[in-house]
């Protein structure tokens, strides 16, 4: 049986073959583009937010921004951008990864303000591999200190045979995701 307490599958397309040949694209623009269901998906990410103590929201490139300014504003939390290479104009700490279909890094600044005992919620709209969010983690956990036990990953979907929320576990981070596939 597949998770959905909030009844918010309906609201998602999966497109076959995109990006490439193979992938079964999870499509979370009908579920923006609902009112009743994106405010439901927020307050959702706000309260696992506010129950974790997060002190500061960061968020992967670019679907996840969709979700993370909303927690940030909600709690009033400083709002992390990870983002692909090139697009930050500091200097900034990278991290390269694998995806489901290739290979690429994301960055967060030099310059961000992050103390070693404050706890972070990483926002994606979805773990698939797991590795962006892993690299997403490890930019904290390497460069500023962070305990991974103080890091949670939220996401609003887990592709579960992928096994990407099996190895974010294994890796002692946290993981939360609203519906699973």
């Amino acid at each position: 049986m597949s998770k959905d307490p909030l009844d918010l599958k309906q609201y998602i397309r999966t497109v076959d073959n995109f990006p490439i040949e193979g992938i079964e694209f999870k499509d979370i623009t009908s579920l923006i583009e609902t009112p009743n269901a994106f405010v439901k998906t927020c307050d959702e990410i706000t309260r696992i937010s506010k129950d974790f103590g997060a002190d500061i929201v960061a968020s992967i490139e670019s679907r996840g921004f969709i979700f993370a300014g909303t927690i940030a504003r909600d709690l009033h939390l400083p709002f992390v951008l990870a983002r692909k290479p090139g697009k930050l104009p500091n200097e900034t700490f990278q991290k390269s990864f694998d995806l489901e279909y290739g290979s690429t890094s994301i960055e967060i600044q030099k310059n961000t303000k992050v103390e070693v005992n404050q706890k972070i919620v990483i926002v994606d709209d979805l773990v698939a591999t797991g590795g962006t969010a892993i690299a997403c983690a490890e930019l904290f956990t390497e460069n500023f200190g962070v305990k991974n036990s103080d890091i949670l990953i939220l996401g609003i979907i887990d592709l579960t045979a992928l096994g990407g929320s099996k190895l974010i576990r294994e890796r002692d981070y946290k993981i939360q995701t609203l519906i699973d596939y």
